[in-house]
C-alpha cells in the first residue's frame, strides 16, 4: 500500500510481527548515518514491534555496551529527532545487540543461530528474522549461502509460523551479466518473496506520492500524456564530490550508482499507466512495462558523460574529481551523466524525457519536471512574446513539496502577463518534516510489503538497457575529461544534447 490509515498519532492499525533485524556491517558508514536513526525514530514513534531485537553483525571486535555507545553517538548527530530521548533510549538500548564474526565463518554463523535463539526466548520474537545486508556488493552471495547453510534463512513453503527476509542494499550487480549471476546465486537459497531490493528514493515521501498525485487526481491525470506534456525533465543533483568513497566510485561509475536505480525509478513511475490495484505485483507491473517500452541506446546517440574538474561550489574552492582520495589520476569514470529517453507506447509518443545527474553541481535537488506544452498563441501572444509553458516540479528533495507555474495578469492597466508559482511544501503545511526513507523501508519489510522494493525483472530490465552504453564507454575511453568545473551545471555538450531539440535545461 501507498498510504496507510492511522490509529493515532505515529502507530499505524497494521500489526507488525515480533522479529530480530540482523545488520550485516554495522560497524559501516550507513548504520551509522541511516540504519540507526531509522530503527530508533522506528521505536520512538511508536512503529516497531512490540517484541522485537536488533543485532550488529561485524568483523570488528566489540561488546554489546560498546555497541550501543556508538549506536547512541551516531543517533545523536545523524537522527532527525535531536536530542535523544533519555528515558526511552533507556529501554531501547536493551534490545541491542552485537555478534562479532568474519563473513565467511562457519563457526560465527553457527553461534549467531545460537545467539538468535536465545534472543528469541528472551524477546518472545518467534523466530522471525530480517536480515539487512550493508555490506559491499561481493559479499552478498556468500552471507545468503552461509545464513541457508545454517538454517537461518527458512524456506517459505514448508514455514508457515515464522519467516526470514533479506534486505539487500544497491547496487544489485554491475552489469547485465553479473546482477544475472547474482540472482542465480541467491535464488538457490532464497524466494523472491523474500528479497527485498532496497532503493531508498522509494521510500522517500514525495516519490510515493506521486502516484497519489497522478491517479487521485483527475486534473492531472487527463493531462498526463503525449497530447498536453511537451517535455520531462528528471535532475538528480548533488554539490558534493565523492568523499572517501574513491574506490566505490572508481568501480562504479554515476550511470551505476544513480541512474541504475534512482533515476530508473523516478522514470517509471512518473511514466507508468494505473495498475489494477495498490499490491506490490500491480504496481512493479507497470514499471516493468515503461522500461521495456524505452527505446534502445545505440552508439551514434549514447549517453553524455561527464567529470568535474577544479572549481568553486558555494564560493569554495573544490579538487577536481581526479584529484581525489583514492582516485586514479587519469581516470575515465563519469561524475555526470546526461540522456534523451524516449518511451515507445501510446501515452508518450514523441515526448522526451531528459535526465541529468551529477556530482559537484551548484547546489543539492533532486526534482521531476513535468513541462506542458505551450497555449496557441492566437490572444496573447501578439506582440511576438513567447508565455513560459506551464510547469509541474516535484522536488523529492530538499524542501520536499510540488510546485506549478501558471500564467497571470500583472495589476494595472498594461496587462503584461507574468509566470507565478503556486508552492506546496511537506514540512510547512504538515507542520513537520517527512520520516527518512529508511523509516518507511525497514518498517515496510518488516510488514511483509514489497511495493516499495524492486522486483528482479526491474532490475534485469534496467541493465538491460544501460549495459550497451557501458560497454561503449569501456571500449571508447573519454578523452576530455575533465570536462566541466566543480560548481557548474555539467558538460556543455548536455546542453547542446537538448538545445538541439529547441529547449533548455531547468535551473533548480
Amino acid at each position: 500500500m501507498i498510504e496507510l490509515p492511522l490509529e493515532e498519532e505515529g502507530r499505524s492499525t497494521r500489526n507488525l510481527d515480533p522479529c530480530i533485524l540482523v545488520i550485516f556491517g554495522a560497524t559501516g558508514d550507513l548504520t551509522g548515518r541511516k540504519l540507526a536513526p531509522a530503527i530508533y525514530n522506528l521505536g520512538k514513534d511508536g512503529m516497531l514491534p512490540s517484541n522485537f531485537a536488533c543485532v550488529g553483525f561485524a568483523r570488528r571486535p566489540k561488546t554489546h555496551e560498546a555497541f550501543r555507545e556508538e549506536m547512541k553517538q551516531d543517533i545523536n548527530e545523524f537522527s532527525r529527532t535531536k536530542p535523544i530521548d533519555e528515558p526511552f533510549w533507556k529501554n531501547f538500548e536493551s534490545q541491542l545487540f552485537y555478534h562479532q564474526s568474519e563473513f565467511d565463518s562457519d563457526e560465527g554463523y553457527e553461534r549467531l543461530r545460537e545467539f538468535l535463539d536465545q534472543l528469541d526466548s528472551r524477546h518472545a520474537t518467534r523466530g522471525n528474522r530480517i536480515y539487512y545486508l550493508s555490506v559491499q556488493p561481493k559479499f552478498f552471495p556468500i552471507i545468503i549461502e552461509k545464513l541457508s547453510k545454517h538454517g537461518l534463512i527458512y524456506n517459505p513453503k514448508e514455514e508457515t509460523n515464522r519467516w526470514s527476509r533479506v534486505i539487500i542494499e544497491k547496487p544489485f550487480g554491475h552489469d547485465s551479466a553479473s546482477a544475472a549471476e547474482l540472482q542465480q546465486n541467491i535464488a538457490k537459497h532464497l524466494a523472491e518473496s523474500q528479497i527485498y531490493r532496497i532503493d531508498h528514493y522509494l521510500g522517500k515521501e514525495t516519490v510515493q506520492n506521486i502516484l497519489v498525485f497522478r491517479f487521485a487526481n483527475s486534473i492531472f491525470e487527463s493531462l498526463w500524456n503525449y497530447k498536453h506534456v511537451d517535455q520531462v525533465q528528471i535532475t538528480v543533483a548533488e554539490d558534493i564530490g565523492i568523499g572517501t568513497r574513491g574506490h566505490f566510485f572508481e568501480e562504479e561509475g554515476l550511470l551505476r550508482d544513480v541512474v541504475q536505480n534512482h533515476m530508473m525509478q523516478l522514470l517509471t513511475l512518473v511514466a507508468m499507466e494505473p495498475p489494477v490495484s495498490l499490491n506490490a505485483d500491480a504496481i512493479r507491473d507497470e514499471k516493468v512495462k515503461v522500461l521495456k517500452a524505452i527505446r534502445p541506446f545505440t552508439k551514434e546517440k549514447p549517453f553524455v558523460r561527464g567529470q568535474y574538474g577544479p572549481g568553486f561550489v558555494n564560493g569554495v574552492k573544490v579538487a577536481g574529481y581526479r584529484e581525489e582520495q583514492d582516485v586514479n589520476p587519469q581516470s575515465s569514470v563519469e561524475t555526470f551523466v546526461a540522456a534523451k529517453v524516449l518511451i515507445d507506447n501510446w501515452r508518450w509518443a514523441g515526448v522526451p524525457f531528459y535526465l541529468r545527474a551529477g556530482k559537484r553541481l551548484p547546489k543539492k535537488g533532486t526534482e521531476i519536471a513535468v513541462i506542458f506544452k505551450d497555449a496557441p498563441g492566437v490572444l496573447f501572444n501578439l506582440q511576438g512574446r513567447k508565455n513560459d509553458p506551464n510547469v509541474l516540479a516535484i522536488r523529492i528533495q530538499p524542501d520536499e513539496g510540488i510546485a506549478m507555474k501558471i500564467n497571470c495578469k500583472v495589476p494595472g492597466p498594461s496587462s503584461p502577463i507574468q509566470p507565478v508559482k503556486m508552492d506546496f511544501r511537506y514540512g510547512s503545511y504538515f507542520g513537520q518534516s517527512p520520516p527518512e526513507a529508511y523509516e518507511r523501508l525497514i518498517w515496510d519489510c518488516m510488514l511483509g510489503d514489497s511495493t516499495l522494493f524492486a522486483r528482479v525483472d526491474e532490475v534485469e530490465q534496467s541493465w538491460n538497457i544501460l549495459t550497451p552504453i557501458l560497454k561503449h564507454w569501456a571500449e571508447q575511453p573519454a578523452k576530455n575529461f575533465p570536462n566541466y568545473p566543480a560548481g557548474s551545471w555539467g558538460p556543455k555538450e548536455a546542453d547542446e544534447m537538448i538545445a538541439k531539440d529547441g529547449r533548455s535545461w531547468r535551473i533548480l
